[in-house]
């Protein structure tokens, strides 16, 4: 931990922004409840699942635990109400049906729910995503929904073993939410975007969450 905490704060001060404003997803999808433990005695506190059921075995042993956990995957709607019940924020939000369901669900269950809107860049039909052209109109009915929280952009562009071929991705990421901050008049702080790979070229493209996984936890089998 001590490693990526210090090349956060290299490509951080690269990029002439705070490390305190830049937050740390563990993504900790498919490893164990003790590998989250452990991660979270090394001081991380913000983990990233995209499994409801998965979630679901881990808080019932993570009970006690001090975290913030981020679906970071794509929500199937008969997933939706227990995912409000078990995450603290939807950082992959695709449509406008899905919004209107957490908005209704956060409702019933007393609570103003964080959301990102995940971008589809790069044409992968591998991932999941609302279109570029889309994203206006999606986003200017999201922030119109009272128990939904928008905050801001995520995406997963493209991978490639040379980051700076993933940067113009993260660019268009940062153009897209500052167009979007200027036409709906409001602030959306939060870009999510780089990975274990290529999370120190996302920081300096103005990433102000990154999401990492094997760097901290390992490879999955």
């Amino acid at each position: 931990m001590a490693r990526i905490r210090e090349r956060i704060a290299r490509a951080a001060e690269c990029a002439g922004c705070r490390v305190d404003d830049i937050t740390l997803v563990a993504v900790s999808k498919t490893f164990s409840a003790e590998a989250v433990r452990a991660a979270h005695d090394a001081g991380l506190r913000h983990f990233g699942e995209n499994r409801v059921q998965e979630l679901e075995v881990k808080r019932g042993k993570l009970a006690a635990l001090d975290a913030t956990w981020h679906f970071i995957g794509h929500l199937q709607s008969n997933k939706a109400r227990r995912a409000v019940e078990l995450f603290d924020r939807i950082d992959a939000l695709d449509s406008l049906p899905l919004a209107q369901k957490l908005d209704s669900l956060a409702r019933e269950q007393g609570k103003r729910l964080p959301v990102l809107i995940e971008i589809h860049l790069g044409g992968e039909s591998s991932k999941s995503g609302v279109e570029p052209a889309a994203l206006p109109a999606l986003a200017e009915a999201t922030a119109t929904l009272r128990n939904l929280e928008f905050r801001g952009l995520m995406a997963v562009p493209p991978y490639a073993d040379e980051p700076e071929r993933v940067r113009p991705y993260f660019r268009q990421l940062r153009e897209m939410r500052d167009a979007l901050s200027e036409r709906l008049r409001g602030q959306f702080p939060t870009l999510s975007m780089g990975m274990s790979h290529d999370f120190e070229t996302a920081i300096e493209e103005g990433a102000t969450e990154i999401r990492i996984g094997s760097a901290i936890f390992g490879s999955r089998t």
